[in-house]
Formats: C-alpha cells, sequence, structure tokens
C-alpha cells in the first residue's frame, strides 16, 4: 500500500479511497540532505519521489506559499519551500477509486446521449503500453528541466542558509531551460519508447476501447496527438481519426503523395541527427545519409531511403511526423476542425491540452465547454467543464468505468475476454524486430 510521505499526517496509509498526489523535486546533495533531515517536513525517496493524501499536498503547498506563518499550516523551512515549489510543477493527481466509478458512469450517460461524441487523445493513453510522456513526474520535459536545476544553489546549502522570510527570492536562482519551447513541442515530437521498439508496442485498454466505442457508432471521430500508430493498430480507420502530429509507421511520396502505411517504424533517425548535430556543434558522430536531405521547416530530414512503388513516380519518401517547426497537414487539420465544430462532446483523454494548435480544436465545439477530461495533470479547461466530467488518474482505470456504462455485462465481458486474440492479430500486423 502507498505511504503519505507527510510527517504530520494522521492516516499514514493511502488507499483507494483517497484521493492522492504523486510529485518529483531536485534533491540537493547527500551531504546537505542530512543536515536538513531535522528540519524536513516530508520524508523524501532518494530520487526525489513522494506521495501525499491530497489534503495534506494541499496543506503542503500553501504554506510553501505563504508569506507568513499560519497556525493550521505546517511550518516550513525555506529549504524545503523550495523542494516543494519544484515539485509542484510535476504533480500528478489521482481520484478515489469511487469517485473515478461515478464520474465513469456520468461520462457513459453522456456518451450514450450525444450525437456527435468525439476524442482528443494525447501521449497519456500511451504510457501503459510502454511509451513515456511529457509532463508530470517521469515525464521528457521534467527530467530535462530537472537536469537544468543547481538545487545546492538553489536552496544556499552549498553555503550559508537562506533567509526564511524571503523563499520567493530563491526561486529566482533557478537555471532555467526553454521551458517555453518545451511545453510547445509537448506531444509534438515523436514519443520515445523506453526500452520498447515501436513495433513491440500494443494498444492500451483505451486505445481498445475507443475502437469499440467507434465500432459501436457512439464515437464518431478520434483527433490523435500521437505518432505511435496505436489507434490504427486497435483497428480505427483512417478516415475516422485525425493524426495531427503525424504516425511513425506512415511515409508519404514527396512528388506524388501516395501514403504508405507499414508495418515497421519509418523514420530514418541516422539523417535528422545529422543535421541536429551540424546545427548545435558543427560536426556530426554519424555519417549523412546519401538521401538524406535538410528541412527547411524543422532543419531535420524526413526521407526515410526509400522510394515510391509507383515506377512513373519513384520519389523519395518522407517519414510523415511532425517535427517542431513543420505545418500540420491541411487536409489532417481540416477533418478535425470539421469533427470539433460537430461535437457535443469531447472525451480528452491523456492531454495537458497545452500544445498549439491541436489544443484550439478542444474549444470549437458545439457545446462549449462540454468535455470529459481524463489524465493525471491540471488543464486550463479544469474549470470550464459546465455539464462535462473532470477525472484525475490514468485513461485505463477511467475508460474502464466508462465501458462498464456503454455496454451491457455479457458484451463487456465477451470483450474484454477478446484481447487476447486481438493481441495476435496486433502481432501479425507489426514487423517482428
Amino acid at each position: 500500500m502507498m505511504k503519505c510521505m507527510y510527517t504530520n499526517c494522521l492516516s499514514e496509509d493511502i488507499s483507494s479511497n483517497d484521493s492522492y498526489v504523486e510529485v518529483k523535486t531536485v534533491l540537493p546533495n547527500a551531504g546537505a540532505l542530512k543536515k536538513l533531515k531535522s528540519k524536513l517536513k516530508i520524508k523524501w525517496k532518494g530520487n526525489g519521489e513522494a506521495a501525499f493524501h491530497r489534503p495534506c499536498w494541499n496543506d503542503l503547498l500553501k504554506s510553501s506559499r505563504a508569506r507568513k506563518i499560519y497556525p493550521d499550516l505546517p511550518a516550513l523551512s525555506a529549504e524545503e519551500k523550495c523542494l516543494i515549489k519544484q515539485a509542484s510543477k510535476t504533480a500528478e493527481f489521482f481520484d478515489s477509486r469511487n469517485t473515478v466509478k461515478v464520474k465513469g458512469a456520468k461520462c457513459a450517460k453522456l456518451i450514450k446521449s450525444s450525437k456527435h461524441c468525439i476524442a482528443f487523445t494525447g501521449a497519456g493513453i500511451s504510457t501503459s503500453a510502454g511509451i513515456g510522456d511529457y509532463r508530470g513526474k517521469s515525464g521528457k520535459w521534467t527530467k530535462q528541466d530537472h537536469d537544468a536545476v543547481d538545487m545546492d544553489a538553489v536552496m544556499g546549502t552549498s553555503g550559508e542558509p537562506l533567509d526564511e522570510e524571503e523563499p520567493e527570492v530563491v526561486t529566482k536562482k533557478f537555471k532555467r531551460s526553454d521551458s517555453l519551447d518545451n511545453d510547445v513541442k509537448e506531444e509534438v515530437m515523436k514519443e520515445e519508447p523506453e526500452g520498447v521498439s515501436y513495433e513491440c508496442l500494443r494498444p492500451t485498454y483505451t486505445h481498445e476501447a475507443m475502437q469499440k466505442l467507434v465500432e459501436k457508432g457512439y464515437l464518431k471521430y478520434i483527433i490523435s496527438q500521437n505518432g505511435d500508430g496505436l489507434h490504427g493498430l486497435s483497428g480505427v480507420a483512417a478516415d475516422n481519426m485525425s493524426e495531427l502530429h503525424g504516425n511513425v509507421f506512415i511515409e508519404i511520396c514527396e512528388k506524388c503523395n501516395t501514403r504508405y502505411n507499414r508495418p515497421f517504424y519509418t523514420m530514418d533517425d541516422a539523417g535528422s541527427q545529422y543535421y541536429e548535430e551540424m546545427e548545435d556543434r558543427g560536426t556530426s558522430t554519424v555519417s549523412k545519409p546519401p538521401h538524406a536531405k535538410k528541412c527547411d521547416k524543422c532543419g531535420l530530414s524526413h526521407r526515410t531511403g526509400r522510394r515510391c512503388d509507383n515506377k512513373d513516380c519513384k520519389g523519395y519518401l518522407n517519414d510523415s511526423i511532425i517535427n517542431f517547426g513543420d505545418h500540420l497537414e491541411d487536409d489532417i487539420l481540416d477533418r478535425a476542425m470539421h469533427h470539433s465544430e460537430q461535437s457535443d462532446l469531447m472525451l480528452c483523454l491523456g492531454s495537458t491540452l497545452t500544445v498549439t494548435p491541436a489544443n484550439s480544436l478542444v474549444e470549437m465545439t458545439k457545446e462549449r465547454h462540454r468535455l470529459a477530461i481524463c489524465n493525471r495533470q491540471k488543464t486550463h479547461m479544469d474549470k470550464k467543464l459546465g455539464h462535462g466530467v473532470r477525472v484525475f488518474g490514468d485513461c485505463d482505470v477511467f475508460m474502464k468505468e466508462v465501458m462498464t456504462g456503454v455496454l451491457d455485462d455479457e458484451e463487456l465481458t465477451t470483450w474484454e475476454e477478446g484481447r487476447q486474440q486481438r493481441m495476435k492479430h496486433y502481432d501479425s500486423q507489426r514487423t517482428p524486430v
């Protein structure tokens, strides 16, 4: 069972009946941390992670931002205020199991009563398949931000202690990476499975649930920010979705625009690495592939090394991934906009809704703010839902409750038990690595 890391917590265990928060901070060096230990109200893990009951976290966060000591809030040292403020940027929230169940049932009713329900998906629906996300305590951009922070300098642990009454001055010492650019690039650049090849990735419960909803006629369209190809692998036809940021399994002829859906990862990473390193350092650790061509928008190479199958064309094939600086494909964006404008319910799953222009689609719905949002982080739309649903937690857990409300017991059982057979089909659609 998970434990609350707040030393003043009256009930240490975090049960399924509790809402909770997981965070990750940047700890100072071991010697400085040992000296601070007696002051700390949080039992941070060695890697900087911690979990809390939601009320405990709220008290700690309020205290970290307070300019004076309040009797009903924990008294924190200036050093720990720094740790908490850094951790707050990574916070992942989880509703209690009962809350997820109730809201899942409500979402199911909304789906069944809607006339044009669509889905808007982000990196969070693929984390259980083995792909890392971008924000949250283990996100790609979070790691980059943490790597750029010198916590010893921030906290003053390499020298004199900090002034307890001026924590806001301390935060100015953070070394900043280009966090604004990171937010823009979030979910746009291709995901990077950690230790798993793209060919080995398989649809999650959420992917399969959306495919089932499309099959049943409840879900009219899917707008995806992911490039992992898992929506298509689950059985969703290309006509039923817009993959805004491309697909690592699709390559396109640069002359005749013929699209090829491959069973293998199509991108030539060596070409892009060459141009990226030349731009950054003036030299490269890889040789320039003979087919590589620098894109005048993103500065990388989209060419895959293969050519069009049409003997009268034989043009170079390009990957379909939208890198930072590239333009979205017009027809794909137009279809997404059309369905967004027709939508009377939008399921926003696994996205922080920060990437432009994709996030603007969420506010184009016919019934504004009739959304069902599920992810671990807060979004700018959380307080604008109207009659919608907001769930904090894992999409697979939420969609399990949704499908329980949409399908009758027999159909749900049959469909869930069929996953093993579907896995065999997925395997046949990918080239073994």
